[in-house]
């Protein structure tokens, strides 16, 4: 049962990463049907991200009175009807109202998923999970890609999209009783890699009022913050730098972003295997380094070569952090609320990739997109910051309740 559930999850995690790129690869195509201004697309992204950053809020307490199970369902359900709604969109005042579901119910099964995972499977599936969301982000231009090239059809591209998260909504019903029978057969046995959960620490997080009230996960959240505000700055920007800055033809530029990415997709593959050897806290410790090293050589005035080796260092630096800091939100917080604090951290996730790439883009067109080291550079050491003073928390913690 534990093994079908697991690869129900990782079908359900491609299926995650599937919508994700679509706008913009049909973008230029849905522009000139619906003939409106090329920025209506930053508006339609906004009001995914603003879904999905309420439905994350509120998650904690609609899957702690329905279940993992029942959400993860009704989640794909959501996504599934908000494809098929922008196949048969008339007007994008329609695309408006269906990338509010779409939104909706991106964030609740991410959330949802998230926690599942943390609480009843091993690290090494976090960091592979999270690998294969990359599978599903990859995959989703490339079948929208397959209609369009025949007369621009990125309507058929939404609708198959829609038709394969119908399918995992299926099989998600059909598995409604394996969630609660893994979740009673798994106990807070983490991993052997991550640091255990004292009993002083769950005590104190069963009394708190609020979830917000815990020690250590506002901390946790800024750095969650910016961590998606870096990944998702990099991603847009790189290209815009290395062609205003470094003098790259833009073909070019694009291919070594492509780079960073493929950096992130394979390092949180290979993060899998290295969880059976190093912790949560230290692969995050290590992965941040990495990624400040990288972003430092995109700082010097260094040959345009050596951003090449800065993009890939970021991409792989990044790799860990996010699947490790998820995982360890029940070694940090507690079982009790760790369904609550998995949803304002996937909150303030959002908020990071939704808000500071375009706050980097404000401050690069009134200065310089010169700017763009320097910004990504602070970003990764506050975010080191934060680790750090909250991993000083938790070991003051762990001493006092020893």
């Amino acid at each position: 049962m534990t093994i079908l559930l697991l690869v129900i999850i990782y079908l359900a995690f491609i299926s995650l990463g599937l919508p994700d790129p679509l706008l913009g690869a049909a973008w230029p195509v849905m522009q000139q049907d619906f003939g409106v201004p090329l920025e209506v697309a930053g508006f339609l992204f906004m009001t995914i991200a603003g879904g999905t950053i309420v439905s994350s809020l509120f998650s904690g307490k609609v899957i702690n009175r329905f279940g993992t199970g029942k959400v993860t369902f009704f989640s794909g359900l959501m996504t599934a009807s908000a494809l098929l709604g922008f196949y048969f969109a008339p007007s994008i005042m329609w695309l408006v109202a269906w990338s509010i579901l779409l939104g909706l119910g991106a964030g609740a099964v991410d959330a949802a998923l998230n926690n599942y995972v943390a609480n009843n499977y091993k690290a090494h599936h976090m960091s592979w999970l999270h690998s294969f969301w990359g599978v599903g982000a990859t995959f989703g231009p490339v079948i929208m890609a397959q209609f369009m090239s025949v007369q621009n059809a990125w309507r058929s591209g939404y609708l198959t999209i829609s038709l394969i998260q119908f399918t995992l909504a299926a099989i998600l019903l059909f598995s409604l009783p394996l969630w609660n029978r893994v979740s009673n057969k798994s106990n807070i046995a983490l991993n052997e890699n991550t640091e255990p959960i004292h009993d002083e620490t769950s005590r104190e997080n069963t009394k708190a009022a609020k979830p917000l009230q815990i020690r250590g996960v506002k901390l946790s959240m800024f750095a969650f913050l910016f961590y998606c505000g870096v990944e998702a700055s990099v991603g847009l920007w790189g290209s815009s730098f290395l062609v205003n800055v470094k003098e790259l033809p833009a073909a070019v530029a694009a291919q070594w972003v492509s780079f960073y990415w493929g950096g992130l997709t394979i390092g949180r593959f290979l993060t899998g295997f290295v969880t059976f050897k190093m912790s949560n806290r230290m692969l995050i410790r290590t992965g941040q380094i990495i990624a400040l090293v990288g972003a430092v050589l995109l700082l010097l005035p260094l040959p345009a070569t050596v951003s090449l080796v800065g993009f890939i260092m970021v991409g792989f630096g990044l790799a860990p952090i996010f699947p490790c800091m998820l995982h360890e939100t029940p070694a940090r917080f507690g079982k009790t609320h760790s369904q609550t604090i998995m949803g304002y951290q996937m909150a303030v996730a959002y908020t990071g990739s939704t808000f500071m790439p375009p706050l980097l883009g404000f401050i690069a067109s009134n200065t310089t997109i010169g700017i763009f080291p320097v910004f990504i550079v602070v970003s990764i050491a506050v975010m080191l910051l934060s680790s750090e003073q909250l991993n000083v928390l938790l070991r003051k913690r762990a001493h006092v309740s020893s």
